[in-house]
Parts: structure tokens; sequence; C-alpha cells
């Protein structure tokens, strides 16, 4: 009968060459990753509509951040247009259209995200002339009774409203559209101007920047930060794929470098910051 060893031997170079095809797979793919990441050019995924934050036009504040970056890196930078809805990290970071996506929450799960590097809150905004002198919000405050209040649809301050038995009183803006057509906070802040409202409570940045632009003038007033249990205020941070774990060391430092400009650019922007024990910081 003959022996097995020469079976156990075809064996072992199967299994051997199958273990040097996936070093082999292993090494390529690290080298794309870093090859991606080491290019000509800083490739950055944002959304062409959707000022402050960014535009194809490059002037939101996340393209003057983008471009801080993009010197300290000594690159220059490379845009791939996508609209920051359902389906924005699918279509972009995870296929690879670019390396970094710069904002978003830092408790999305979607990507590997960085240190934070801001901070803001919801924010209200009513007109300078209606008599109102709102700070807050208080489930027995008068003053909000029969209010028309804009707010964009799944946001917390719905979760706030609603808790207040205010839920009558709400005019709710579609969430996830597509920002080349709309912009949901920025409507309803025109509406608060135009009196189709009476109050709009959006997120900071937007209500910072849109505020002050209207035909009529606005109190924009940031909230605390959080109201009856219900957080108003957030971290954001940049967007990386996961496992760059080198890349993200690079940009924590490279975010840490430039933090002083980065809250200038900000707040040039008329965005509402909050420092570490969620206090505004004073332009």
């Amino acid at each position: 009968m003959p022996k097995p060893r020469p079976i156990r031997r075809a064996l072992g170079g199967s299994l051997g060459l199958a273990a040097l095809l996936l070093v082999a797979s292993q090494a390529q793919a690290a080298t794309q990753d870093h090859e991606a990441r080491s290019s000509d050019y800083l490739t950055v995924c944002a959304d062409p509509n959707n000022l402050p934050l960014s535009n194809d036009q490059e002037a939101g504040y996340e393209n003057r951040i983008a471009q801080l970056i993009g010197a300290e890196l000594g690159r220059p930078l490379h845009y791939r247009w996508w609209p920051q809805t359902i389906g924005f990290v699918r279509n972009t970071l995870r296929v690879r259209l670019c390396d970094l996506i710069t904002g978003i929450t830092s408790v999305s799960e979607l990507v590997q995200n960085t240190n934070p590097y801001y901070r803001s809150v919801y924010t209200l905004a009513y007109r300078a002339d209606s008599g109102l002198k709102l700070d807050t919000l208080r489930a027995d405050d008068p003053a909000l009774q029969g209010l028309r209040i804009g707010v964009v649809a799944g946001t917390p301050p719905v979760s706030l409203l609603t808790r207040f038995g205010l839920l009558g009183q709400i005019r709710s803006y579609e969430r996830s559209v597509d920002t080349r057509r709309y912009s949901p906070a920025r409507d309803a802040i025109a509406d608060v101007a135009a009196g189709e409202t009476d109050l709009a409570i959006v997120w900071g940045p937007i209500a910072g920047y849109y505020g002050p632009r209207q035909a009529v003038p606005l109190e924009v007033v940031p909230l605390p930060a959080e109201i009856d249990g219900v957080p108003l205020a957030f971290n954001v941070s940049m967007g990386l794929r996961h496992r760059e774990s080198a890349w993200k060391h690079q940009l924590n430092a490279i975010l840490e470098r430039l933090a002083p400009e980065i809250e200038r650019t900000l707040l040039s922007y008329g965005v509402p910051l909050l420092d570490q024990r969620d206090q505004l910081i004073q332009p």
C-alpha cells in the first residue's frame, strides 16, 4: 500500500501557496491604503451645495479647513462631490472615492472618527420685532404657547418639543433630502424671516450663518447643551475608513496644531462654539 506522504506534501504545498497569496493580498491592500493617502492630492468627499459647511465653489468652512490640512500635508485639494444624505459614506469613502470626510458627528459608527475639532449646539432663531425674549426652552413657558415652530424632522428639538406637549405646533422640514435642491434648516430660517413661522430651532452652524443673511433682523440664540435630559450639543470630527490608524494619528496631530486657526475660521462663519465646559466661546 503506497504511503500517504506525497498527499501530505501536496496538501502542505497548497496550504503554503494559499498562505502566501493571503499575505500578498494583505500587502497589496495595505499598499493601496498607503498610496491612497500618499498621492499628490488630498482627496476629500464633500457636499456640493451645503453652505456654510461646503459647496463646489469651496466657499464653506469645511472647505477652508480642508485647505489648511492640505497645506500642512503639502498637497493640493481634490474633491469628489456627493450630496450629504442617506448613502453618503457608502458611496464615497467606502468605495475609495476619497480619503477624508471633513465633517461628521463624533458618535458616527459609519466611519473612523478623528478627535473632535469643534462642538456646537442647536440654536433658536426668531424675528427681532416679534416681541419674543427666549434664551432657552421650558415646558411651562407661556411664551411658547401658540407659536409656529420650525424644526427639521428627526432632530433632538423634535424630541424636546414632544416632551413639552407642543407637537401640534411643529412645522416639520424633511431631513433626508437631496441638498442640491433643498436645504431644510436654511428653509426653516427663511420661513421665520418671511413670517411663515414664529420660531426655528436648527443646528447652530446653519442658524449662525443664515440668520444674519435674512431681509429682516433675526435673533439667533444658542441653546443650553442639554434641556430636560435631551442633549442639544454635539461634537464634530472628520471621518476616515476604519483600520487606518496611522492616517488617523496624522490627522489628529494636524488638527491639534491647527486648532486656533480652525476656531477663528468657524467663528467667522457664525458657528456657535462651545468649550469643554459647554460654555459659549465668544468671537
